[in-house]
């Protein structure tokens, strides 16, 4: 598989897993989430920090992946675009009401992918046109982990 089309096929499992993760709260159906209409505008009232890292920490690769895909965009259009999927999200949890549409979630998204694109810039500053393939090959592994770990513990809990 060519190394563009591998970074397509994990991005599309990122994404796949992003909706899992941020939609449906690493459920199976909306049936056991919590249904709230409600919008925060404040940034980072009552937000609890480990919850603002973690969701800094599960934007980096989108940043990552939009350089890969998307080199020779600007860094400002590469930062809308981040934006744009994480106002999405927090759109979509508001028409469906399941989850928290917050202000604070929408700029430490941002932040994440915008620190993936600096993580980006800093490996190819190092490995140049090897960044991809290194990064590919990183991807590829930490993929079949989390599915592994996941499958291994949704055959626990059965």
């Amino acid at each position: 598989m060519g190394n563009k089309k591998l970074t397509f096929v994990l991005f599309i499992i990122y994404v796949l897993a992003l909706i899992w993760l941020v939609l449906f709260k690493l459920q199976f159906s909306f049936d056991h989430i919590e249904r709230v209409r409600v919008i925060n505008l404040i940034p980072l009232n009552k937000s609890v920090f480990s919850e603002v890292d973690d969701n800094i920490r599960i934007f980096v690769p989108l940043g990552i992946y939009i350089c890969m895909l998307k080199s020779k965009w600007s860094f400002l259009k590469k930062l809308l675009s981040i934006l744009s999927f994480t106002l999405a999200f927090e759109i979509l949890q508001f028409v469906f009401a399941i989850g928290r549409s917050d202000i604070t979630d929408i700029l430490a998204n941002t932040l994440g992918g915008a620190s993936g694109i600096g993580i980006y810039e800093l490996f190819f500053k190092i490995l140049k046109h090897r960044t991809n393939k290194f990064i590919n090959l990183f991807a590829l592994v930490l993929t079949f982990c989390a599915m592994f770990f996941i499958i291994f513990i949704f055959r626990r809990h059965r």
